[in-house]
């Protein structure tokens, strides 16, 4: 398997992460983090639900689809520890993620769309596409952990606020979707891995980001002076004569 070609693996990596950062951008901007269910005893009320975002909180009575209290300003004034700490792990989970991707795709048009005969005026410019998925798989493990942790602690965060208040806290489908992603992005991370881990036989140093020479520099450059100087008289300047009709 030639790491300098564009493989199924490589491409599946590329959609599975776009995939995982498309479900990061839903689970935050959704504000559906939490739940608390607000009942009351008189039978002419409806209970009231309150959805928690991390920039949003929505109250809603049961049935109906309008928030009755919408709070934008919510992110400002979150008094939640979980959630405050998601404002700034998925941003920054995201962020990283969007790097990743950036590298994997131009190590996918390098591999498409560049000659493999390096260019010896350019060799300090040559892009080293494995050494691009690499780095880019080392991201996308990053952006997992960085997205799992604090999603996976919003379900034990929400088991001490009922314990410590009343049993009327849930956590809602933006922790799913957040953890999805999370898996989302490992599957990318190994991906990019075993396909990397493919690759390392090849004798090039792939674990560089960029060439710091042409690889194969010296099979394209021409023959000394000193290899063409053992030539004879006759093999080198020999006159062409035309006879004039």
């Amino acid at each position: 398997m030639g790491c300098r070609d564009v493989h199924a693996a490589t491409v599946l990596a590329f959609l599975s992460g776009t995939a995982s950062v498309a479900g990061l951008l839903a689970a935050v901007l959704l504000p559906n983090w939490r739940q608390m269910r607000l009942y009351t005893f008189n039978k002419n009320e409806r209970n009231v639900t309150v959805y928690t975002g991390l920039w949003i909180k929505c109250a809603r009575f049961d049935g109906s689809r309008d928030c009755v209290i919408y709070d934008p300003q919510w992110y400002t004034a979150v008094d939640q520890l979980d959630l405050r700490v998601l404002q700034f792990a998925l941003p920054l989970s995201m962020f990283t993620a969007v790097s990743a991707l950036l590298l994997c795709l131009i190590g996918m048009c390098n591999t498409a769309f560049v000659s493999s005969v390096p260019n010896v005026k350019l060799a300090k410019c040559l892009v080293n596409s494995a050494g691009c998925h690499l780095v880019a798989g080392l991201l996308f493990l990053l952006a997992c952990a960085i997205c799992l942790t604090p999603s996976i602690w919003v379900i034990f965060y929400n088991n001490y606020l009922n314990r410590k208040y009343e049993p009327v806290f849930s956590f809602d489908i933006s922790v799913f979707i957040a953890i999805a992603s999370a898996g989302g992005l490992f599957f990318t991370s190994v991906l990019l891995c075993l396909w990397y881990c493919a690759c390392k036989s090849l004798p090039s140093p792939f674990w560089q980001p960029l060439y710091s020479h042409a690889p194969s520099m010296h099979s394209y450059s021409s023959q000394p002076y000193s290899a063409r100087s053992r030539l004879s008289a006759m093999e080198i300047d020999i006159p062409i004569v035309t006879h004039a009709s």
